[in-house]
């Protein structure tokens, strides 16, 4: 029985359906239907049932996933067991925020492939809540303020960040000097997040109100930049346009606690070495590059 075919089989059970399989695997979906066929050719029953929305598992399809899920994770505990020391193989997909992952975390993630010349990376960018176990991601790299889940998270480094806004913005409305001021500002926002901002040792925090939302930094900061609002921003996204007086820091007397950029995984197993790989190498970056070389 062919490891491959195994390993198709739970994608396409996991999934839901061939297209998103593939989309997952990085293959084409002739391979996995090809697989797909062979394996059940093989057992001599069938294991999914193929509908114009994707497909379902049998029910005997259903008792073979968990035994063919199982298999595959000893496989690759094996596979690691005999590598080198060090070396890693199989496949690591990762779920990476577009705004400060394309600049910061996308070399961390380049010098892991090349570390490891047998670790296929599949790196998939986005902003969007990507989820964990039905998308098929070994872990992700989530930037910010972490809501409760049932994901287990590893913090790997601070994110310094602060208020913004544009010279054009202060000069009709003014800048905020308290957080009970914010009320009387429009505030950038990806959703219907609260803002907190430190006084001393106290946190105060503060629900902000707005009407225009973004679920990307980088868009908030050209919202910012147009004089729509105040934005909370991190270090990385404001720093240039800071620099050239673009935008002006606001209410610096109560700066933003610092978030943090973490590596979550789904529940309820140990990590792969991969993904503790990774969290080590991010860890070692932020490190190296201290908190002005790391701020985003």
């Amino acid at each position: 029985m062919d490891i491959e075919e195994l390993h198709t089989f739970v994608e396409v059970a996991d999934a839901g359906g061939v297209s998103p399989a593939a989309r997952r695997l990085g293959v084409s979906k002739s391979i996995v239907s090809r697989r797909l066929l062979r394996l059940e050719a093989e057992l001599g029953i069938q294991l999914l049932t193929r509908t114009t929305r994707g497909a379902a598992l049998t029910e005997a399809g259903a008792t073979f996933r968990d035994y063919a899920a199982r298999a595959c994770a000893e496989i690759d505990v094996a596979r690691e067991t005999i590598l080198p020391s060090g070396d890693l193989c199989g496949r690591l997909r990762v779920a990476v925020p577009i705004s400060f992952g394309i600049t910061h975390l996308a070399p961390v993630l380049a010098k892991m492939a090349r570390l490891h010349p047998q670790l296929h990376v599949h790196a998939s960018y986005s902003d969007r809540f990507v989820d964990l176990v039905a998308e098929g991601f070994d872990c992700a790299i989530r930037v910010g303020y972490l809501q409760d889940s049932d994901l287990i998270a590893r913090r790997v480094g601070p994110i310094y960040g602060k208020l913004v806004a544009s010279p054009e913005y202060i000069e009709t409305h003014g800048a905020p000097e308290t957080p009970d001021d914010l009320s009387a500002h429009q505030a950038l926002m990806q959703g219907t997040e609260v803002w907190q901002f430190l006084d001393g040792d106290k946190i105060i925090t503060v629900r902000p109100q707005g009407r225009f939302k973004a679920d990307n930094a980088t868009a908030l900061n050209a919202a910012a930049l147009a004089g729509l609002g105040i934005a909370w921003l991190p270090d990385g996204v404001t720093d240039e346009f800071v620099a050239c007086g673009a935008l002006v820091p606001v209410m610096t007397r109560y700066p933003p606690p610092p978030a943090g950029a973490y590596v979550v995984r789904p529940p309820g197993r140990h990590p792969a070495r991969k993904v503790r790989v990774l969290t080590e190498l991010l860890i070692a970056c932020f490190e190296e590059g201290g908190d002005s070389g790391q701020n985003g």
